[in-house]
């Protein structure tokens, strides 16, 4: 059996009781992903989030769930964005409802939380800040 020392003390502790120690003591971080069960971007995003040992998930799947004004604003100015910068153009309706040229930020802040997929994916939003984690990589920056 191989040891692994967690501590500067003389007694070690087996890998698996390691392991259940370091979990036990590790700080519990809390976290929310939006998450589109369509999106690759966002699958990715929560494959890595679902990795992080200590973290505890919550997952809204925004499409089924969507956002109230307060919170997509909330999530968009603690993230630095403003709703142009987290508007989904591609593969959305934004074209066909006027928001790629000429819509203020009211205008396209509302399209976006009555139509969720104009809405960039995913927010990610621990305890650390938010960022919309395109490419899925930035959810580091959180962490």
């Amino acid at each position: 059996m191989r040891i692994i020392r967690i501590c500067n003390c003389k007694n070690a502790l087996p890998n698996k009781f390691a392991a259940a120690y370091i979990l036990h003591y590790l700080p519990r971080m809390k976290a929310t992903i939006w998450h589109n069960p369509d999106c690759g971007t966002s699958h990715k995003t929560l494959a890595l989030l679902q990795e992080v040992p200590g973290i505890e998930l919550t997952i809204v799947e925004y499409r089924k769930a969507p956002f109230v004004p307060a919170k997509l604003q909330q999530l968009l100015d603690d993230a630095g964005l403003t709703p142009r910068d987290a508007l989904r153009t591609r593969g959305s309706p934004a074209e066909e409802l006027g928001l790629i040229e000429g819509a203020d930020a009211s205008t396209i802040l509302d399209a976006m939380v009555e139509h969720p997929i104009l809405v960039e994916r995913p927010f990610v939003e621990p305890e650390k800040g938010v960022r919309l984690c395109r490419p899925q990589d930035k959810v580091f920056e959180i962490l």
